[in-house]
């Protein structure tokens, strides 16, 4: 049988497993058999996204993450049908799901003051944990969003300026002043 026809790649020479499954091509084939109308497709491919979409929210939107994540998720599957490459389909959620969660924010920030991170992972306990939130509150929207974009995502200045619809130098200024807000903070 071909590789091609059961959707898995060959094994990776330093693989442990012999049929380790490329993720990107699973969701390739999610997303093409829920573009058909598949009902059990879609929720498959519902269940691998939410986590992905939550992990963005959170420390862009804050408090409001569930609302962000509610709203990403209903814009992917909105827009589901026009994905043209189902082998793009975290780059293209990535995209989705960070403006959604800046326009949950901005949003919120009118309406609410802001609230706790909940989520946020603890990896030398939770004074940490508690304290790296109260310093993210208090950065702006467009820092948060830009930290998590290259801090978390990994993401160049380029691309992170290609999903925010802004310059590359607006991005480099953001990132410039959100990491001096959040070392002056933590300093105190």
């Amino acid at each position: 049988m071909n590789t091609a026809d059961t959707g898995f790649l060959p094994p990776r020479p330093d693989a442990r497993q012999p049929s380790e499954e490329d993720p990107w091509a699973r969701a390739a084939l999610l997303v093409r058999a829920a573009q058909t109308g598949d009902a059990l497709a879609l929720n498959d491919l519902l269940d691998l996204l939410t986590p992905y979409v939550s992990r963005l929210c959170r420390p862009i939107a804050l408090a409001d993450s569930p609302d962000a994540v509610q709203e990403s998720l209903i814009a992917v599957f909105q827009g589901l049908p026009k994905l043209q490459e189902p082998r793009a389909l975290y780059a293209w959620v990535r995209t989705i799901t960070v403006r959604e969660a800046v326009r949950v924010a901005r949003r919120a920030e009118h309406e609410t003051p802001v609230g706790e991170l909940k989520d946020l992972p603890s990896v030398r306990g939770p004074e940490l944990a508690a304290d790296v939130r109260d310093v993210l509150r208090r950065l702006s929207t467009e820092h948060r969003t830009v930290l998590v974009l290259r801090e978390l995502e990994g993401l160049d200045e380029r691309s992170a300026g290609r999903l925010l619809n802004i310059s590359c130098g607006t991005v480099k200024s953001r990132l410039h002043r959100a990491r001096h807000s959040f070392r002056k903070a933590w300093a105190r």
